[in-house]
């Protein structure tokens, strides 16, 4: 069994030149495709970045990415995104750890480096309060130990409104522990959508769509695995 461990550190798509008469690269162009296979041309530490507190493991194991948590972690795609973008992973919340908190950012950025949310000297470290101040979609998915399933728009100041449309607590919006979930999230310049096996959960509509910025994996006290991770650039149905 080939297993690869990284430790709990904080750990370009290279321009091709297009006719001039295209704006933007070709719906559902393939940007990102990772199967989490060690024999990969690019390896973890080149595509992802680790923030994680003592105690937890983040691995590549058998094509998956193995997080093992204890009190907070976030794993961040290096690269930087442009809407419109779909982005689509298989993800099991295993019964071998707590159930909860299968969670993601999408489009975040850091009001005080917006030109690299990952540049040296930002003050996140896994504990998910040093995450208030990006400026994200997020969602909670299984929270507060499978009692609730949220949306949230981070502001950048610390704020983190949640609509009373966006709390979910109903059975049906709860993980089912080693039930292999396909993920879909979509920003597309004017909505935030987050789908579950095919069905929306979340759909909005933002007054300001956040336009660009990065992905990470999030969860804490949990064991969460990750496969087939891609990312499309292209509108969705």
């Amino acid at each position: 069994m080939a297993r690869v461990v990284f430790p709990a550190v904080c750990i370009s798509l290279l321009a091709g030149l297009l006719p001039a008469c295209q704006a933007t690269p070709p719906a559902k162009e393939l940007l990102v495709q990772d199967d989490f296979s060690p024999a990969s041309a690019v390896t973890f530490a080149e595509r992802w970045a680790v923030e994680q507190q003592p105690g937890g493991t983040v691995a590549v194991e058998d094509g998956r990415l193995v997080i093992a948590d204890a009190a907070g972690c976030t794993v961040w795609l290096r690269q930087k995104l442009t809407a419109p973008i779909v982005i689509t992973f298989e993800a099991t919340v295993s019964s071998r750890g707590r159930v909860s908190d299968l969670n993601c950012f999408w489009m975040a950025s850091d009001p005080a480096r917006p030109g690299d949310l990952l540049a040296p000297g930002h003050s996140r470290d896994g504990r998910f309060v040093t995450y208030d101040t990006l400026r994200t979609y997020y969602v909670g998915y299984g929270g507060n130990a499978n009692t609730t399933t949220r949306f949230r728009r981070y502001e950048g100041s610390g704020a983190r409104p949640l609509l009373p449309e966006h709390d979910l607590g109903a059975p049906k919006f709860l993980l089912v522990p080693d039930h292999t979930y396909r993920i879909t999230l979509i920003a597309d310049g004017t909505r935030a959508r987050y789908l579950r096996d095919g069905e929306v959960v979340f759909d909005y509509t933002d007054p300001a769509p956040l336009t660009e910025g990065w992905f990470g994996f999030r969860t804490v006290n949990s064991r969460i695995e990750i496969r087939d991770f891609r990312v499309r650039h292209g509108s969705f149905p």
